[in-house]
């Protein structure tokens, strides 16, 4: 189980990296829309939407840690904001989006 001080609301995408490599539990949720997901996604992310994130909440374990991802980071950061919100603690936005991921960690994905 990972440590509150491991879900800050914000972390690098190398943090995020290495918490998803010791957490296999671990969810990574895109919250971008569809057609962005189209241009490019990072391999095993769960895709839901913000604007449907309320609505999916109940297929999210509050006891699961999350790191959520946009673009640039704004609204995976809204997206932690509702879910700490209705509880979920281990939750995190990582700071940068799929665009810094890209730069950082795998320059393969399309940068848009």
């Amino acid at each position: 189980m990972q440590d509150e001080a491991e879900f800050p609301m914000e972390m690098d995408p190398g943090q995020a990296r290495g918490i998803l490599v010791e957490n296999s539990s671990c969810i990574l949720l895109d919250v971008r829309e569809l057609k962005e997901r189209t241009l490019c996604f990072i391999e095993g992310s769960l895709h839901v939407p913000l604007s449907s994130l309320p609505e999916q909440l109940t297929a999210l374990n509050p006891e699961t840690p999350i790191i959520s991802y946009c673009h640039h980071g704004i609204r995976s950061l809204a997206a932690v904001r509702m879910l700490r919100a209705k509880g979920f603690d281990k939750v995190s936005s990582m700071r940068g989006g799929i665009d810094l991921w890209a730069i950082e960690i795998d320059p393969s994905l399309t940068r848009y």
